[in-house]
């Protein structure tokens, strides 16, 4: 029987569930070891510890588009929800020059803000970044000596850049888009990720894998992205998932 994944990322809060959530997780859980639903913004962060229990997970953050109306208040919240026990990161947070739905200021200002949160907290940080690399770097490594560890969420650099990330210590995960025809950077970029480094996720409801592409995706397909890239690492789907799974539980700290 093959070990268990783990879909490290998910929004099964999104109203896109809203129908069927109840089995959308249920299935999740049937198939799955663990879910980590993540937060974008206070309401869909207190949204994602509702839906905690038994082998589901959260964390809270705000994301790059909505950075803008990040105040110290925001921080104070996300603080406060952060140390609730199922809590598992802060995230998702970073930056995002492709919408440049907030300012470019206010998105570095927002990201530094709560990599700071994270650092004070002993949390690691779920990153998004999106055309931002190195803005992102920027802000990144002065802080590395105060972070617990961290996740290149829904990977879309290099190899280049991926190497850089892993040289902050940070694991990279990638989500369906890695299937995908067209992405042989994000595939040169999974081959240089060694196994100790990696993670696998849906970032459901997007980015549905290239066997379901264009279906609203869910936690359970996971496992076309965890089959491709066993593949490509050139490793056996139980090896894949059991390694994967294991990165999981060290950087969240949930031991299943």
């Amino acid at each position: 029987m093959t070990p268990a994944l783990v879909d490290t990322h998910c929004h099964l809060q999104l109203e896109r569930f809203d129908a069927d959530r109840e089995a959308v997780l249920s299935n999740a859980l049937e198939a799955l070891a663990w879910v980590v639903v993540v937060g974008d913004d206070l309401e869909s962060s207190r949204a994602a510890i509702e839906m905690c229990g038994e082998r589901v997970y959260a964390t809270v953050g705000v994301h790059p588009h909505h950075a803008a109306h990040v105040t110290d208040e925001t921080i104070e919240t996300l603080a406060t929800l952060a140390q609730r026990p199922d809590v598992v990161a802060v995230g998702e947070i970073g930056l995002d020059y492709h919408y440049d739905f907030s300012p470019r200021p206010d998105q570095r200002a927002a990201f530094e803000r709560q990599l700071g949160l994270a650092a004070r907290l002993e949390r690691p940080v779920v990153i998004h970044c999106r055309e931002a690399d190195e803005d992102l770097a920027a802000v990144v490594e002065p802080m590395l000596g105060g972070l617990h560890g961290g996740i290149m969420h829904c990977f879309g650099g290099d190899a280049a850049f991926a190497e850089r990330c892993l040289g902050w210590g940070f694991h990279i995960s990638f989500a369906g888009n890695v299937t995908f025809p067209k992405a042989e950077t994000l595939r040169d970029a999974a081959r240089v990720v060694p196994m100790d480094r990696l993670l696998v996720e849906t970032d459901s409801p997007y980015l549905a894998p290239q066997p379901v592409r264009g279906k609203r995706c869910e936690p359970v397909h996971v496992a076309h992205t965890a089959a491709f890239l066993a593949d490509l690492k050139n490793v056996s789907l139980d090896e894949f998932a059991q390694r994967t799974s294991e990165n999981a539980g060290h950087v969240f700290s949930v031991n299943i």
